[in-house]
């Protein structure tokens, strides 16, 4: 690596750098997020490399040139870019390399010529192949709580007509035998291709499992049922009549007035001698005696 002269307090904040080259590998359309990730700072760490350690995606470029805006001055940004190139200690071949792993879960904008000297948006969603001429885009922003600046990739510019990355199979040597793929095929993990809930298909000596269809190809090619999937027996469901007796719950002695009360007040309103107004010691005379409240007193 070249000596580095610029470091990352003095870049500015929203700055553009363009950087030219051969893509030599690239995960643009979905995000190294996950068990994906753990696996990869894994390898970063047995090869003397610091773990990237959240969501992002990464691009890597060969023969890779800073495209300077003025050459005759170039910004402190393109400097800081332009030292971080590196040689290929197993493939010298490839020029300068430049690597940038961009945190953050937004995916970067790729472009592919229109045909007329312009670009339009590709939303194939499908990667690009290896040794396409791109340019990367990136910008510089200062993360939280840091003083140093960052560097994220904005955008991808496609410069020749696009390809698509196609697996371990060469389409060219495919479409030269007749073998067209409407679209460029796609990687499949291995599981994915099983729905939630049925068992895998199991392969006995001498067999073998469609993917597809779980049908069993026997060593004589015949082709047998597929396995049925095994379906979990349903919990048993608890029987609510022997289920105990609900315990009744303590009366406190707030509650036990408020019935008492509660109680007292129907008796009146029926109408009960429980409250009611006692007759005068002397029936004949007409000055009434003192008469007793209505409902159930406490006696001092």
């Amino acid at each position: 690596m070249a000596t580095t002269t610029v470091t990352a307090e003095q870049l500015t904040e929203g700055s553009i750098v363009l950087v030219r080259g051969k893509l030599g590998f690239a995960r643009l359309t979905r995000l190294i997020e996950g068990a994906e990730l753990q696996a990869s700072d894994a390898r970063r760490a047995q090869n003397n490399m610091n773990p990237v350690g959240v969501p992002h995606t990464t691009a890597t470029l060969t023969h890779a040139d800073v495209l300077l805006k003025d050459p005759a001055n170039p910004t402190l940004e393109e400097r800081f870019v332009a030292e971080r190139r590196y040689p290929s200690r197993k493939r010298p071949e490839t020029g300068a390399n430049y690597s940038i792993d961009s945190k953050g879960r937004n995916l970067p904008v790729i472009a592919i010529p229109d045909g007329n000297g312009k670009v339009v948006q590709d939303t194939s969603g499908q990667e690009l192949a290896q040794g396409l001429d791109v340019t990367l885009v990136l910008r510089t922003y200062k993360p939280k709580k840091y003083n140093k600046r960052g560097l994220a990739l904005e955008q991808i510019i496609v410069n020749e007509p696009v390809k698509y990355y196609a697996g371990n199979a060469n389409a060219d040597e495919l479409a030269a035998r007749g073998i067209v793929f409407v679209a460029p095929p796609q990687a499949v993990q291995a599981g994915q291709n099983i729905q939630a809930g049925e068992a895998a298909p199991v392969e006995a000596a001498g067999q073998v499992v469609d993917a597809g269809t779980g049908t069993v190809i026997d060593e004589n090619g015949f082709a047998l049922p597929a396995p049925a999937a095994m379906v979990p027996p349903a919990p048993p469901v608890a029987d609510a009549a022997a289920a105990p007796p609900a315990q009744p719950q303590a009366e406190t002695l707030e509650q036990k007035l408020a019935r008492l009360e509660a109680e007292n007040d129907a008796l009146k309103d029926a109408g009960s001698a429980i409250g009611a107004a006692t007759a005068p010691e002397n029936p004949w005379s007409d000055a009434s005696a003192d008469k007793q409240p209505a409902g159930i007193t406490f006696q001092s």
